[in-house]
C-alpha cells in the first residue's frame, strides 16, 4: 500500500499541515458514530477491507524504535482484530494483550495463526472474555474498549496502534486518549498510525486524524515525534471520493518527569 518514498524523521511540532484551522477541518466528520454493533456486522459480513494479511510495513521498518533494545515488551493492540501482527511480535518473544468487539475476530486470529487457545470471563467487565493463546504469550480480550483499563489488562511497555484512533468516533478522541496513558508505563512507546484527506469528501471510517490534533490530546504529558509519512493514495481510496491520502506514523513517549 505504500509505495511512496518516506519522509525523514522530524518532530511533531515541525508539521504544519493545516495549522490555520483545525476545528473546522474536523467539522465535516465531528458528529459522525459507529455503533459497537456496527463494527460486529462488518466483521459478520466480512466487509473488513482494513484488514491487512500481511505485517504492516511502517512497524516492520520501525520496530527496533519501539523495542527500544528492551526483550520481553508487552504489546498493547487497541481494536486489534485479527492482525497478523500481533503473532509477528509473540514470535520474537514479545507479549501481546488486544482488545476487540467481534468475537469472529478473536477466533479468526487464532485458526488462521494455527494456535489454540483457551476462554475465560473478565470479572471485572460484564459478558466480557478473555482468549488465551496455549503456544504464545497472546492474551485477546472481547469487549468494549473503553471498559478496559490497567486495573484489568495492566500497563505496557508498547502500543501498537493502526486502525484504532483513526475508528473510533471522533468525540470520543479525548477519552480515548486518556485512556491510552493510562496503560502507558512509564518506559512505553506508542507508535500511531493515522491518516490525512479532505474530510470534505468523505465521512469515515477511517477518519481523519490531523497531528495539531494529537498534540492537542497528548503533548500535555507525552512527546511526540512524526516517524514516517507516505503517500497512500490508492485506487480504493480514489473510489471513496478522496483526492489525496498521506499516510503518517508517530512515536509518542511519556515525559520525563
Amino acid at each position: 500500500m505504500l509505495s511512496s518514498p518516506l519522509l525523514d524523521a522530524s518532530p511533531l511540532s515541525s508539521c504544519s499541515w493545516g495549522q490555520p484551522n483545525t476545528t473546522s477541518m474536523l467539522a465535516p466528520q465531528a458528529d459522525q458514530v459507529m455503533a459497537l454493533g456496527d463494527w460486529e456486522e462488518r466483521w459478520q459480513e466480512d466487509r473488513i477491507g482494513f484488514h491487512q494479511p500481511h505485517v504492516h510495513k511502517m512497524l516492520e521498518k520501525n520496530i527496533d524504535k519501539v523495542v527500544s533494545g528492551r526483550t520481553g515488551v508487552r504489546f498493547f493492540f487497541p481494536l486489534c482484530g485479527k492482525a497478523v501482527d500481533m503473532k509477528w511480535l509473540a514470535d520474537m518473544g514479545h507479549s501481546v494483550v488486544g482488545v476487540e468487539i467481534s468475537e469472529k475476530a478473536i477466533k479468526q486470529f487464532f485458526a488462521e495463526n494455527n494456535l489454540t487457545y483457551s476462554e475465560e470471563p473478565v470479572p471485572a467487565i460484564p459478558a466480557a472474555k478473555v482468549y488465551k493463546s496455549s503456544e504464545r504469550n497472546i492474551s485477546l480480550y472481547q469487549c468494549d474498549l473503553f471498559k478496559f483499563s490497567s486495573s484489568i489488562g495492566g500497563q505496557f511497555g508498547a502500543i501498537w496502534d493502526r486502525g484504532s484512533l483513526v475508528a473510533i468516533n471522533p468525540r470520543d478522541r479525548e477519552t480515548y486518549a486518556d485512556l491510552i496513558i493510562s496503560l502507558m508505563a512509564k518506559d512505553c512507546r506508542y507508535l500511531l498510525d493515522t491518516l490525512l484527506y479532505n474530510a470534505a469528501l468523505y465521512s469515515g471510517p477511517p477518519f481523519f486524524v490531523p497531528d495539531e490534533q494529537l498534540a492537542s490530546l497528548f503533548g500535555k504529558s507525552c512527546d511526540l515525534e512524526l516517524l514516517q509519512s507516505a503517500d497512500a493514495m490508492t485506487e480504493r481510496y480514489r473510489a471513496w471520493g478522496l483526492d489525496s491520502l498521506t499516510e503518517n506514523l508517530h512515536l509518542i513517549t511519556p515525559k520525563s518527569i
